[in-house]
């Protein structure tokens, strides 16, 4: 129950958050956790899906999975950062392995926060709200 009134005092409404990852199943499980507290959410399945829909959505998060065909998570990031209109743009990495290398690895990419799967619905409401209320 805690979950709950956790998410109604989030009220990000009208934030647009992008979920990028190649399982529809981790797509799909982000955008019910995000919409309950009110985010727009798109979703893309990979780095080049994601890529084309970022200029036209402008999200103000972004989640990406490290672990996807044809453009990983850490080519994924490191593209929208390079990019000057988007650098600013919170790019949170998702992913099952949690190495030093793996987090190291997605901070010279770019990545502001790595957040390690199963995600719950309270990480990824707090990591939105960490970058939205800033």
């Amino acid at each position: 129950m805690s979950g709950e009134s956790k998410v109604a005092q989030a009220n990000l409404a009208g934030t647009k958050v992008m979920v990028i990852d190649d399982s529809n199943t981790i797509r799909r499980s982000a955008e019910i956790f995000l919409k309950s507290a009110g985010c727009e959410v798109i979703l893309a399945e990979d780095g080049f899906d994601a890529l084309a829909k970022i200029a036209d959505q402008l999200p103000q998060v972004i989640f990406v999975d490290i672990m996807m065909p044809r453009l990983d998570g850490y080519q994924t990031c490191a593209l929208i950062k390079r990019n000057a209109k988007f650098k600013s743009t919170p790019v949170i990495m998702l992913s099952s392995k949690d190495g030093l290398f793996d987090r190291a690895r997605g901070r010279m990419a770019g990545s502001d926060q790595y957040l390690t799967k199963p995600f719950t619905q309270d990480t990824l409401i707090d990591a939105v709200n960490s970058y939205i209320s800033k």
